[in-house]
């Protein structure tokens, strides 16, 4: 793995290397037989500048939980609407790297190249890692129009015009995600992989598993700082007494 730049930057150094990184985004399928694919997720603590990374990678056939990773860590860089890869790529090369072996396609709970300025935390990822990855996020980032109500029907996302998106309806009558590539896949083939991780649910499988796996551990740390300081078991029982 190649290093693209540093991650301890401003935001408009942020903004000049997003643009000097996307016109080598190769939104075209050069996927190879795909057997293992990983979800990607990151939670932040409310209350501090913690988070917890995690990767999920499932058999692509049958969706079956094959192996996890996850880091804990700090970010510095506060969060602004399309910057949130330089939050997260740091954590998620990290848990990527403690996999036994690197996955044939990585789904981002984010956008690809649905993005102002093409680069979203999947198109990213994907130039560091020359992994394929996909893009498919819960909200939009940029004008996104609303689709037909059956399960597979969608709507064009354009950027200046330019076709960069699908809104897509994984459920009927559900809430769509907003599904665009991010490096080595075209948009074709992004909406078909997320359709058949979507078999039952709104959201991806790879998604469902990683952002359950990342919460969970997010809570477990907030429990075992809670328990660490000083006098928090007793404080934990005066207040049970006085309710």
């Amino acid at each position: 793995m190649k290093a693209l730049h540093k991650w301890d930057i401003d935001f408009e150094t942020a903004t000049q290397i997003q643009k000097e990184l996307a016109p080598k985004l190769i939104i075209e399928d050069r996927i190879g037989p795909v057997r293992r694919v990983a979800g990607v997720d990151v939670s932040y603590a409310l209350d501090s500048n913690d988070y917890v990374a995690g990767a999920v990678v499932l058999d692509a056939d049958t969706l079956e939980v094959l192996e996890k990773a996850s880091f804990a860590g700090t970010t510095t860089l506060p969060y602004l609407p399309g910057f949130l890869s330089f939050r997260e790529i740091p954590g998620l090369l990290k848990v990527l790297s403690q996999l036994s072996a690197p996955p044939d396609l990585i789904v981002c709970d984010g956008q690809g190249i649905a993005h102002p300025r093409r680069m979203g935390v999947a198109s990213h990822l994907g130039l560091w890692v020359q992994i394929p990855t996909i893009g498919c996020a819960k909200s939009p980032l940029i004008y996104s129009p609303n689709p037909g109500p059956e399960r597979g029907d969608r709507a064009a996302i354009k950027n200046r015009g330019e076709l960069v998106g699908y809104t897509l309806r994984t459920r009927k009558n559900v809430k769509p995600v907003y599904v665009s590539p991010g490096h080595l896949v075209s948009l074709e083939t992004a909406c078909e992989w997320v359709l058949k991780l979507a078999p039952k649910w709104r959201l991806p499988e790879t998604t469902r598993q990683a952002d359950h796996m990342v919460g969970e551990l997010m809570r477990q740390n907030k429990q075992a700082k809670k328990l660490s300081e000083p006098n928090a078991e007793i404080d934990s029982v005066s207040e049970t007494e006085s309710a």
